[in-house]
């Protein structure tokens, strides 16, 4: 099922949305615990809202503002008290027709915020470290990359 920006929380795994890409930036490497990694960000958003949504490994910098995409088996995490996006590498992005979509000045400014408990980390981050989950299930670090 896909969501709209407005209705996304902390947490949540397979995510699906259309979206336009309000901005953009060229991509750039960071240094994680796991080494060396390619991000770039981008605001993006629908009728009900407007989100960051970082793009790490092969989705950094491969969009482009003014784009309508979509973006499937994304995640969202927690920062600040606000919900943010995530692409990794099982994320699918691809461009959409704009026939019906809002423009950019169409797009409400509010964005998604997290409950009051979330506000410092968000998908099991406890003081800036993450904790794995277990019981079979997928499990992907802040980079997009399976643990």
């Amino acid at each position: 099922m896909e969501e709209k920006i407005g209705n996304l929380k902390p947490n949540m795994e397979n995510v699906s949305v259309t979206v336009r890409v309000l901005e953009a930036s060229d991509s750039r490497q960071i240094q994680t615990k796991n080494g060396l990694r390619t991000i770039s960000e981008a605001i993006v958003g629908d009728e009900t809202g407007r989100v960051k949504l970082t793009l790490w490994g092969k989705h950094a910098g491969s969009i482009k503002e003014g784009q309508v995409i979509k973006i499937e088996n994304a995640w969202t995490t927690a920062f600040k008290g606000q919900v943010q996006l995530n692409a990794g590498s099982k994320t699918k992005i691809s461009e959409v027709s704009e026939d019906g979509f809002p423009d950019s000045s169409q797009i409400p400014e509010t964005t998604p915020t997290a409950p009051q408990q979330m506000r410092g980390g968000g998908r099991g981050y406890k003081g800036g470290r993450r904790y794995g989950r277990r019981g079979g299930r997928r499990q992907e670090s802040e980079e997009g990359e399976e643990e």
